[in-house]
């Protein structure tokens, strides 16, 4: 795929600079130089070093670990280009952090998925790409356009080349079911649910599993793996249930705290990720299957700069 990019800049923050390599490479589009620094005090600068005036920009940062400093590197990011006269100024979030704070689950709850999305409109961004949000309505939290990508055709397409025999795909948990339905009917395999509690936030607890697993190699699906409780929680359950061989598959690889441990620990045969988050060394393993997001998005970048439908790429 070629551009002409005359009219296309492409800028990175910190947290995404090989995705965005990747992007670039595939559009035959040069990243435009930008320089994020610190000041002594941790206050953020950027200086943008090619001029942008009229373009149609797409700046691309995860706002993952470390979730302030992206996010606000984020927003400088936009802000500058907003100053510098950017034609319209494109937030490609492969990962919005945030997102699991969509809704008041008790009493004096912040929604900071909503807060977040003002910010990033605040900011000067006219439109969002954005992959797999935590919550669908997320959506609605902007006031400018969102185009919302999906990864499982991505994963469904390895786990499809591996023809696994006897498999189930199994939904961590009640929330997860239609993305978990949509994954097995691209693999033409059944479906099966969890059942679990959650008695405090990053633990979890399996009751009960709704559909027949006995015998089967299953895969568990969603769409951020954090601390990998539910994930490898899920596993052994499914093992002592009569699965007999366990992968997991998500979009987003937070893996903080004890996550690596315990999927380096757990009888998950397999882990494949997406890299909508960029892995350190330290959190790479020969358990972890990496897929690239960045032909995906390099074709949305495409549309959207061409002013054609995005939701042709999932027809």
């Amino acid at each position: 795929m070629s551009l002409n990019c005359k009219g296309m800049k492409i800028i990175t923050g910190s947290s995404s600079p090989k995705l965005a390599q990747e992007i670039s490479e595939i559009l035959d589009c040069p990243i435009t130089k930008a320089e994020v620094g610190r000041f002594s005090d941790g206050e953020i600068t950027v200086k943008i070093e090619q001029s942008v005036r009229g373009n149609d920009v797409f700046v691309i940062q995860s706002t993952s670990s470390p979730v302030n400093d992206n996010l606000m590197e984020l927003l400088i990011l936009i802000d500058a280009l907003k100053r510098a006269s950017a034609g319209r100024i494109n937030a490609v979030i492969p990962y919005y952090g945030y997102a699991r704070q969509d809704r008041k689950a008790k009493a004096r709850d912040p929604i900071t998925a909503r807060l977040v999305a003002d910010l990033i409109t605040a900011a000067g961004a006219d439109r969002v790409l954005t992959m797999d949000l935590h919550a669908a309505q997320i959506q609605g939290f902007f006031n400018v356009p969102v185009d919302h990508l999906v990864g499982v055709p991505i994963l469904a397409d390895y786990f499809k080349k591996k023809n696994i025999q006897d498999l189930v795909v199994v939904s961590p948990d009640l929330g997860s079911v239609t993305r978990s339905r949509n994954f097995a009917d691209r693999l033409d395999a059944p479906l099966a649910i969890i059942d679990k509690r959650r008695p405090k936030a990053n633990v979890s607890e399996v009751m009960n599993v709704i559909g027949d697993i006995k015998g089967k190699n299953v895969i568990l699906i969603d769409d951020i793996i954090d601390t990998a409780g539910t994930i490898v929680n899920g596993a052994e359950a499914l093992i002592k249930l009569g699965a007999k061989e366990v992968y997991a598959t998500c979009t987003h690889p937070v893996l903080s705290g004890p996550a690596m441990e315990r999927i380096n620990n757990s009888i998950i045969k397999e882990m494949v990720i997406a890299n909508t988050i960029e892995l350190p060394e330290e959190k790479k393993s020969d358990k972890i299957v990496s897929l690239s997001v960045g032909p995906i998005f390099a074709a949305a970048m495409t549309r959207i700069y061409e002013g054609l439908s995005v939701s042709k790429l999932f027809d």
